[in-house]
């Protein structure tokens, strides 16, 4: 016996589409309060709408139900007027700072880079994480070694961050990339070599190519072009010297996990599970910073 369309969505913990029953979707109109897909959403001054209300169905003197004015994302985010716009900040902020480093030279890089440990302290106090500068792990992962390296990075965040963000909500997807580019940054630390130097963005959106995937596979979309990209990378990753694979693959594991998180977390308690996740990823990255640290003290 066919069971009616309505009970049939409320057995789902993330509403479908009412133009595309096959699609999952966080999303709603903004004037008819009814969940749209990526493909019916049309931008509006607050939120989206979908196409019968662009058109005029709902009518212009309609009043929007007041759940309507605050539409979330897939994983419970608020849905933003720029749903970019995290992303844009991030491209500038590499952007300038690769900047910073062809005006300054290799002293400003040396300074920031992740670096378990100089060989020889020099007059500005090179050390390294092992001697107290932690805040490597983070600055790592905004510098680049040459216009080529930032150039492929921000490709890669522009193409696969920006309909994650969208996806997400700007605070998780944030929580996301930082987690992720830490947890590169540490596993680089732990495996390296103590006077091996690495940089880039590589690690954070390498997790962001993970949660991308997971969250393709949660809305049952057609993941053979996202894993082509990822074997894509992870064949240059080993099949090319010189390249930081540890940032790779730290950043990748930890995105698999926090995106599932996100993107699976019951309504109930979501954010908790969702941000308590990344803190459990933040509290693995603290673990194995203080083991290297150990290991060479």
């Amino acid at each position: 016996m066919d069971q009616p369309a309505g009970s049939a969505q409320d057995a789902r913990s993330v509403p479908v589409c009412y133009r595309h029953p096959d699609r999952e979707t966080g999303v709603r109109c903004t004037r008819c309060d009814r969940p749209i897909c990526p493909e019916c959403m049309v931008s509006a001054s607050v939120g989206f709408q979908c196409p019968e209300c662009v058109r005029g169905g709902s009518g212009p003197g309609r009043a929007a139900p007041a759940a309507a004015t605050r539409p979330r994302t897939v994983a419970g985010g608020s849905v933003a007027a720029d749903p970019r716009l995290v992303t844009k900040v991030l491209i500038g902020l590499n952007l300038v700072l690769f900047l910073v480093q062809q005006a300054v030279g290799d002293s400003f890089t040396d300074r920031f880079d992740v670096l378990g440990r100089a060989l020889t302290p020099d007059l500005l106090g090179l050390q390294g994480i092992a001697e107290g500068q932690y805040y490597r792990l983070l600055t790592g992962m905004f510098l680049h070694g040459s216009y080529l390296h930032i150039l492929f990075n921000m490709l890669s965040l522009w193409w696969v961050g920006g309909p994650l963000e969208a996806a997400l909500g700007r605070a998780r997807y944030i929580a996301l990339y930082l987690v992720c580019g830490l947890a590169g940054s540490a596993l680089c630390y732990l495996l390296a070599a103590p006077n091996q130097p690495s940089l880039g963005a590589s690690g954070a959106i390498f997790g962001l190519f993970g949660a991308t995937a997971v969250l393709m596979r949660r809305l049952r979309y057609d993941m053979r072009p996202v894993i082509a990209l990822l074997v894509v990378n992870l064949v240059i990753t080993f099949g090319v010297p010189g390249i930081a694979w540890q940032a790779h693959v730290g950043g990748l594991v930890v995105g698999v996990v926090t995106g599932y998180a996100m993107v699976h977390a019951p309504r109930r308690n979501r954010a908790l599970i969702q941000y308590g996740t990344c803190a459990l990823m933040l509290a693995v990255v603290v673990v194995v910073t203080l083991v290297r640290t150990f290991q060479l003290t």
